[in-house]
C-alpha cells in the first residue's frame, strides 16, 4: 500500500502504483461548485443539516475540500493556495452568507455579501468599495464573470509595462507563505502537494482583466486581448519576454523556500480549445506562447523535480505535439467530449510523453445531466483507456459543478474506487 504522495509520483513517472490516484480539489481546476461540496458532506453525513461549507475560491464559488471528505472520497492531492484570492483579498475572517437556494456558506470578510437592487452580487477588490468592481454574479448565478475595466486605448501607442503591473519580484510576505504552507502540507498531510506560482501563466484570459487589481491598464479587455495577439504579436511578445524574465527569478526564490516538496505546478491555465478545434493554429502557438513556456519548463526541470502541468480546455489535438515539445508533463482538463480528443487515440499517441490529469468524466453532459449507471459506465471506459501503464490521474474534467446530482458524484468516486486498483479489471 502506497501512500498518495508516492502514488502521485509513480503515476508521474508513467509507473502503475497500487490504484490509480485521485485528485478533488488539488488545484482551482479539480474542485467543486459550493453547492455540491455541501450536498455531498450531508450525503456522506459528515455534518450536521445546516454546516456551512467554506469557499476557498470566490470567483468560482469552489468549496473547501476538508481533510475528512478527501478520506472519504479517496482524494491523493492537496492544493498550495496563494496568499490571496482572486480578487485580492486573502480567505480569513470568515463570515455566514446564503446562496439563494439556501445553501449555507461561510465566504472571507472581504467578501461582499450585500447583493444590488436587481439582486445581483458584485465583487468589490480587496472589499474596497471606492474602486469599481471586477466580478458580477448575477441573480440566481453561482459564480462570478469578469467585468472588464479597461480604460480607452490607443493602439499606435501601446505600452507593454502597462500588461506589466501585476509581475514584478514576489514579497517576503508570499514567499513566506508558500515556504509555511508547503512544509504543515509535507508534515501533516502523506497527500501529494499541487502548487500554482504567480506570473508563469502567459495571456490567461481568465487573468489578462486582472480581477484583483483595482485600476488596470493596458489591453484588459477579453475580445480585444485576442484581437491584439492576431494583429501584434510583437506586442504580446514583449509583455511575456518580459514576464518570463520575472518569472524566473521569482521561482528560483519560490523553489529555495518550499524545496522539492511539491509534485507538480500549474504552469499555464491559458485556454487555446474550443469544442470543435483550437481557436489559435500550431504556427501561431509555436511564434508566440510556446518559446516562453518552454523557457518556464527548461528552468523547472533543471532546478526542481516538479512535474509541470498545462491546463487547456477544449479540443487540442493539434497542439498536443506543441506542448510536448514545450516541456510539458502533463495535460490538464482532457476534455474527451470535444472534437479529436477521443480518449484511446490521446493514449496511444501520448501515453508515453504526457500524464493525463483530468478526462475521468465528462462535466458538461454525463456527470451532470446523466444517470448514475452513464456515469460508471464512462468512469469505467476511462479508467480502462487511461490507466494502463501509469501516466494518469484521475478527475473529472474540471470543477464539478452547480445543479450537478450527487448520486452521480458518488457513483464517480464509487467506481474509481472499485475498479481503479492495479491490475486493473475495468
Amino acid at each position: 500500500m502506497y501512500t498518495s504522495r508516492e502514488r502521485v509520483n509513480l503515476a508521474l513517472s508513467h509507473q502503475e502504483p497500487d490504484r490509480i490516484p485521485v485528485d478533488l480539489g488539488g488545484s482551482l481546476g479539480t474542485g467543486m461548485h459550493v453547492s455540491i461540496v455541501y450536498r455531498l458532506r450531508q450525503a456522506l453525513a459528515l455534518d450536521p443539516p445546516g454546516t456551512p461549507v467554506h469557499v476557498i475560491e470566490p470567483y468560482q464559488m469552489l468549496g473547501e475540500i476538508a481533510p475528512d471528505l478527501m478520506e472519504a472520497l479517496g482524494s491523493d492531492v492537496v492544493n498550495l493556495p496563494g496568499a490571496k484570492n482572486l480578487f485580492g483579498y486573502a480567505n480569513e475572517g470568515w463570515k455566514p452568507w446564503v446562496f439563494f437556494d439556501g445553501i449555507p456558506m461561510l465566504v472571507p470578510e472581504a467578501f461582499n455579501t450585500e447583493p444590488e437592487p436587481n439582486g445581483d452580487v458584485l465583487m468589490y477588490l480587496e472589499g474596497d468599495r471606492s474602486a469599481p468592481p471586477s466580478g458580477r454574479m448575477p441573480k440566481g448565478g453561482f459564480f462570478f464573470d469578469t467585468i472588464v475595466r479597461q480604460p480607452p486605448l490607443d493602439e499606435s501607442n501601446l505600452k507593454v509595462e502597462d500588461n506589466l503591473e501585476e509581475f514584478g519580484p514576489i514579497s517576503a510576505e508570499d514567499l513566506d507563505h508558500f515556504k509555511q504552507e508547503a512544509e504543515r502540507l509535507y508534515t501533516e498531510t502523506d497527500k501529494s502537494i499541487f502548487a500554482g506560482f504567480p506570473g508563469t501563466a502567459f495571456g490567461d484570459i481568465a487573468l489578462v482583466p486582472a480581477p484583483w487589481m483595482k485600476h488596470p491598464k493596458g489591453v484588459r479587455d477579453i475580445e480585444g486581448w485576442y484581437a491584439i495577439t492576431a494583429s501584434n504579436p510583437d506586442f504580446v511578445r514583449g509583455i511575456f519576454e518580459r514576464q518570463t524574465q520575472i518569472a524566473l527569478a521569482n521561482l528560483a526564490r519560490i523553489h529555495a523556500a518550499v524545496g522539492d516538496r511539491i509534485a507538480a505546478v500549474w504552469v499555464s491555465g491559458t485556454d487555446f480549445g474550443m469544442q470543435n478545434g483550437p481557436f489559435i493554429s500550431p504556427r501561431a502557438y509555436r511564434q508566440i506562447y510556446q518559446p516562453y513556456q518552454r523557457r518556464i519548463n527548461e528552468w523547472i526541470h533543471q532546478h526542481t523535480s516538479w512535474k509541470s502541468l498545462i491546463h487547456s480546455c477544449g479540443s487540442v489535438r493539434m497542439l498536443l505535439d506543441d506542448f510536448a515539445s514545450a516541456d510539458f508533463d502533463i495535460l490538464n482538463p482532457v476534455q474527451c467530449s470535444a472534437a479529436r480528443m477521443d480518449p484511446a487515440e490521446l493514449k496511444a499517441a501520448y501515453g508515453g510523453r504526457l500524464t493525463f490529469w483530468g478526462g475521468g468524466v465528462d462535466t458538461q453532459r454525463t456527470l451532470p445531466f446523466g444517470t448514475p449507471d452513464d456515469v460508471r459506465r464512462e468512469v469505467r471506459e476511462r479508467i480502462k483507456i487511461f490507466g494502463p501503464g501509469g501516466g494518469f490521474v484521475f478527475a473529472a474534467v474540471h470543477n464539478i459543478q452547480a445543479c450537478t446530482p450527487v448520486e452521480n458524484v458518488l457513483a464517480m468516486f464509487e467506481t474509481v474506487r472499485e475498479y481503479g486498483r492495479y491490475p486493473l479489471q475495468a
